[in-house]
């Protein structure tokens, strides 16, 4: 059977190329072959064993956008030559949360791309069809790679909503920062006010739309946030989750706000709970997305509210994966993604 090419991060860390066998998919299967995969903020926390979750090796890529390449013999609703993004949660449908519909939560779930035996990162991989989305023939390469990764912002924001009407900040101007400020003006956020201490992301938030940027690493930055807002925040996107940032988010949304985690923390965390108690605090976790979030993702993206060329700001080939995991990490871009 013919040997495909597949990156993986070893043990020690290193990006490399792999030989791995072709892949056959299963009755309930797709086969898919990669186009674009996108370097997220996980893949580089777990390059660095810092993903609480993922252990090293692993095989990366979750924000895919493929081509169907063969269907197992109950696929009926794909066909080859289909383009298609993937939903990488891979839930058991069994347990009390799937029953409930709230897959994202599953209790046995696993995650492509993230500690599971395949990842996008490959020539070819399958995966079941029910984790498949059409996409739209009129969004461009770019704009279709960012459905899984603005799937996360509009669960985020339609979990801690609604926010119309409402002021908001967000700390953190990498990409799911900026992908929750689109959310959040989508869903009709009355003003938004967003924190990230580079320059050059905060001045990318005000062309984005951000009613003010505030510098975090600037002395006072909670005060000026809150004083850019016009009163505290009734909701806050913490995008970064550090303790530093959570504690600034419960001091944001003093008195009766919510607080949305959206970063993923590497490790437990210090909480201001005699505040978050005393004043009526609520904070609230966010877990990747379901079916609806992509889908409000992809008419999000239809709809023009998302620049592509703004947030994708790095495309390398295949052959550079390495460098593109350290592109990701620089600083410099927002978005990096690897052709196949």
């Amino acid at each position: 059977m013919a040997d495909i090419r597949r990156i993986v991060v070893d043990r020690h860390g290193e990006v490399v190329t792999e030989q791995a066998t072709m892949p056959e998919p299963g009755p309930q299967e797709v086969r898919v072959r990669t186009v674009l995969v996108g370097v997220c903020g996980s893949d580089t926390h777990a390059q660095h064993g810092r993903h609480p979750h993922v252990p090293l090796p692993y095989a990366p890529g979750h924000e895919v956008l493929g081509i169907v390449d063969a269907v197992g013999e109950q696929v009926t609703d794909f066909s080859p030559g289909q383009r298609v993004t993937v939903e990488p949660t891979l839930p058991c449908w069994d347990c009390k949360q799937c029953r409930g519909g709230d897959e994202n939560l599953c209790e046995n779930l696993k995650f492509f791309g993230c500690g599971h035996e395949q990842g996008g990162m490959a020539q070819l991989f399958t995966i079941a069809a029910r984790r498949l989305h059409h996409v739209p023939d009129e969004l461009d390469d770019h704009t279709a790679a960012l459905i899984e990764p603005l799937s996360t912002p509009v669960h985020a924001v339609r979990i801690a909503g609604p926010l119309e009407g409402r002021s908001v900040a967000i700390i953190g101007g990498g990409t799911i920062g900026l992908l929750t400020l689109a959310a959040a003006r989508a869903a009709g956020a009355r003003r938004v006010v967003l924190t990230d201490p580079l320059a050059a992301k905060r001045a990318l938030a005000a062309e984005l739309g951000a009613d003010a940027v505030v510098d975090a690493a600037a002395p006072h930055a909670t005060a000026q946030i809150r004083a850019a807002l016009g009163e505290s925040a009734d909701v806050v996107f913490d995008c970064v989750a550090i303790t530093p940032t959570v504690a600034q988010g419960v001091e944001l949304a003093r008195k009766g706000g919510t607080v949305a985690i959206v970063g993923v923390p590497t490790d437990d965390l210090v909480v201001p709970l005699p505040i978050v108690q005393d004043e009526q605090i609520r904070l609230q976790g966010s877990a990747t997305y379901v079916a609806q979030d992509v889908r409000a993702a992809i008419e999000l993206l239809q709809s023009g509210a998302v620049p592509a060329d703004r947030i994708v700001t790095s495309e390398r080939p295949e052959a550079e994966a390495a460098q593109a995991f350290r592109d990701a990490i620089s600083g410099e871009q927002i978005k990096v993604v690897i052709r196949w």
